[in-house]
């Protein structure tokens, strides 16, 4: 992990550290490069590898989806076997802790009150000589959702895209898991049935993706594809935008924190490594106006890796994108943050609330020592699937809005029409578009 001084490197240098770099230029690990090239008989990027399976689901449908199910996942699934059974929702049933079945229960009911908050109302205005103008609010029709289940189980995921979307009346909610050892978690499908999915399909990566966006013999097409996932799975989103919608482009997790004097460097810590252990790929950044809490914080991550389970994920993560930047102050702090434009973002500061008004890109923000990160991740009630690499400057959170579309209404009378005649036509006129003239010529 690094630690620099923003008094020794030019501030290009700490731009560029901050700067993520596109979905299209992740390098993949070697040991990914070595399996890949065993399963495609080539040393494939990212990208091709996603092109090529999203155009074979996209034309042999479950044919190629259980070929790569196979091939990547290593289990055999059978055409007629994709769906999720009722048996296996009784299976899960009899498996699942009911102490965690509450918190879950819990968690949803946060998670339904917060969204439930974000629903937009269908409006109507009434206009000159009886005149209507409004915007009706409609749901999706279908929707795919998307939940990892690679190196973890998370059934927090399944919420945090199911609710938003019943929230907002979508029609049907299908969600594709990628399959361990030929099954499904059992607290994954519990907080699926919890939510209300509709179907739950035993297929992942890509080519649950390319499935989704263009239908299969058994799995029917979606308006929209929500959720978080591998690069594999956010470059297939990228691949499939415009055939159906996407939520955002989400890469590896990202924690940026800002901290003072009163941080707790123990706190801080922890607070890195609870992105760390996501992914190798994962980030991890804290900026802090002490030079002593650096080294403290620094020093605490090393002892606090020793104890984790997945430590060698986290250690991976720490080594390759661990940074600690010391900030001449706050503002210099926020502007970094700003730069950074974090998927989390923490204000470990005595003010916090003064200091929200300066942040301008984030994902989520946690004000104060005692809302750590993984609140938001489960519990608190807003939504965790957030904008990563960068792209908070310009997505948002996924929010009931995700789910739904604006409609305009628009009812002239005879009179109104008349009266705006003139200024119709003097504008379609000027666009050289004379049918456009004439259909309101014919009319008043």
């Amino acid at each position: 992990m690094k630690i620099i001084n923003s008094t020794d490197v030019s501030y290009d240098e700490i731009k560029q550290l901050l700067t993520k770099k596109s979905f299209d230029e992740v390098e993949l690990s070697p040991k990914i490069r070595e399996a890949n090239k065993k399963i495609f008989g080539a040393d494939l990027t990212a990208v091709e590898i996603v092109r090529k399976i999203v155009n074979e689901v996209r034309y042999d449908g479950n044919a190629a989806v259980v070929k790569y199910t196979k091939m990547i996942d290593g289990v055999d699934l059978n055409p007629n076997g994709l769906l999720v059974t009722q048996a296996e929702f009784d299976e899960a049933e009899k498996l699942v802790d009911s102490k965690i079945v509450e918190s879950l229960k819990r968690a949803a009911e946060n998670i339904k009150r917060f969204h439930q908050e974000q629903l937009p109302k269908s409006w109507i205005t009434y206009r000159n000589h009886g005149s209507i103008l409004g915007q009706t609010i409609v749901p999706l029709e279908r929707v795919g959702i998307y939940v990892p289940g690679g190196t973890a189980a998370y059934p927090s995921s399944v919420l945090m895209n199911a609710i938003p979307a019943k929230v907002a009346g979508v029609g049907e909610i299908i969600m594709a898991v990628p399959p361990k050892n030929g099954g499904i978690n059992p607290y994954v499908l519990t907080a699926a049935k919890l939510a209300g999915v509709d179907k739950i399909y035993k297929i992942g990566g890509a080519q649950a993706i390319a499935a989704m966006a263009f239908g299969t013999e058994t799995i029917p097409r979606v308006n929209k594809i929500t959720g978080p996932g591998n690069i594999f799975v956010t470059l297939a989103k990228k691949e499939v935008y415009g055939h159906c919608d996407i939520d955002m482009l989400a890469g590896p997790s990202e924690i940026l924190i800002i901290a003072d004097e009163t941080a707790n460097p123990n706190y801080t810590a922890a607070d890195m490594l609870s992105q760390a252990e996501h992914d190798p790929l994962a980030c991890s950044i804290v900026i802090t106006t002490e030079t002593h809490l650096a080294d403290k914080v620094a020093a605490e991550v090393s002892h606090q890796l020793e104890k984790l389970p997945r430590r060698e994920i986290a250690s991976a993560s720490i080594e390759r994108n661990g940074l600690i930047i010391v900030a001449k102050n706050i503002d210099e702090a926020v502007e970094f943050a700003n730069i950074s434009a974090p998927e989390h973002l923490e204000l470990l500061v005595k003010e916090p609330f003064n200091v929200l008004p300066k942040i301008k890109n984030a994902g989520a923000v946690f004000l104060g020592h005692y809302s750590p990160e993984p609140l938001g991740d489960y519990f608190a009630g807003p939504n965790h699937v957030l904008p990563t690499g960068g792209t908070a400057k310009f997505y948002s959170v996924l929010n009931v809005e995700t789910f739904l579309r604006r409609m305009s209404l628009i009812s002239y009378t005879q009179s109104a029409l008349t009266e705006a005649a003139d200024d119709i036509k003097r504008l379609a006129n000027a666009e050289g578009l004379d049918a456009h003239a004439n259909a309101i010529s014919i009319r008043s």
